[in-house]
């Protein structure tokens, strides 16, 4: 699952792979945004990640796609 975390007044995201599910992940935001506290997140190499709740701009969780290598159609 790759998460990508946008913060407020930064001009690069943040982005890491986990495992969690994207229930997980959601409740998690939900959480740290209900509140007011700190999102910490996970990744699958275990580093964890951890961001103000109230800096969060946006969180965008999609599934972890495959690299293609080569020249294909």
């Amino acid at each position: 699952m790759e998460i990508k975390i946008g913060v407020q007044q930064t001009p690069r995201e943040i982005v890491l792979e986990s495992e969690q599910s994207p229930e997980d992940i959601e409740a998690a935001v939900r959480a740290a945004l209900a509140d007011g506290g700190i999102l910490t997140l996970e990744d699958d190499k275990g580093r964890r990640v951890i961001v103000p709740a109230d800096r969060l701009a946006y969180v965008d969780i999609s599934p972890a796609t495959s690299r293609r290598v080569g020249f294909g159609t």
